[in-house]
C-alpha cells in the first residue's frame, strides 16, 4: 500500500513539474499578422516590418495635432518605456505610427516624442506614407479604425495599443488612454519573449 502512495506522489510531483516548465500563453491571443509596411523614423531613416523581425514589439496610433486622446496615450507609451528599462526588458521595441502623416513630418514626430522624453533607440515614430495606406493597414492589420474627414484637422482613430511577437503577429490588444493596464501588458510581455 505505501508503495501505491509513494508512486501515485511521484506521478503528481513529476506532472506539476511539468506544468511548471511548460510554456505559459497569453489568454484569447488575437494572431492577427501585421502586414508589410515602408516608413520613415523621426530621423527620417527607412524604417519597415523587416526593422522588428524577431522582435516583440507595443504598436499605437496617433497624431501630433491631436487634442483629445494622444496625449495620454503618449504619456501611457512612455510609461511602458521607463517600466520595460526598470524590468530589464531592453530588446523590446515601441512603435507610434502618425495617423497625420501628411502634417506629421520626421522633425515634428522627433519634436512630439522629446516632449514625452522618449528614448529613440527603442521607441520609433513612424510617417512617411500616404493617408490611404494608414486607414487600410490599421484595419488590416490592427483591426483598428483610423479616417481623417475632409476640412477637418483631427483624425478619428481608436486608442488601444497592440502587443505583437515575433513573428509580426497581434497577440493581444489593451486600453491605451485611461484605465491603462501597464501591469498586465508588462506580464504579457514578459510571457510572448519567452515562447
Amino acid at each position: 500500500m505505501k508503495r501505491i502512495h509513494i508512486g501515485a506522489a511521484a506521478i503528481f510531483t513529476v506532472i506539476l513539474f511539468l506544468a511548471a516548465c511548460s510554456p505559459k500563453e497569453v489568454p484569447n491571443a488575437l494572431n492577427w499578422q501585421v502586414k508589410e509596411f515602408k516608413a520613415v523614423n523621426q530621423e527620417n531613416e527607412p524604417f519597415t516590418n523587416k526593422n522588428l523581425k524577431g522582435k516583440v514589439w507595443v504598436a499605437d496610433f496617433i497624431f501630433t495635432n491631436c487634442t483629445t486622446v494622444c496625449p495620454p496615450m503618449t504619456a501611457n507609451m512612455a510609461k511602458l518605456q521607463k517600466e520595460l528599462k526598470k524590468e530589464g526588458l531592453k530588446d523590446v521595441e515601441l512603435v507610434s505610427f502618425s495617423i497625420d502623416p501628411e502634417i506629421d513630418k520626421p522633425s515634428i514626430m522627433k519634436e512630439y516624442g522629446s516632449k514625452f522624453e522618449a528614448d529613440y533607440s527603442s521607441w520609433h515614430f513612424l510617417t512617411g506614407y500616404s493617408q490611404s495606406f494608414i486607414e487600410k493597414f490599421s484595419v488590416e492589420s490592427f483591426h483598428t479604425l483610423v479616417k481623417k474627414p475632409e476640412n477637418q484637422d483631427q483624425v478619428i482613430h481608436g486608442t488601444e495599443f497592440a502587443l505583437v511577437n515575433q513573428n509580426g503577429k497581434v497577440i493581444q490588444m489593451y486600453k491605451g488612454n485611461t484605465g491603462f493596464p501597464l501591469k498586465k501588458l508588462i506580464e504579457d510581455i514578459k510571457i510572448v519573449r519567452n515562447q
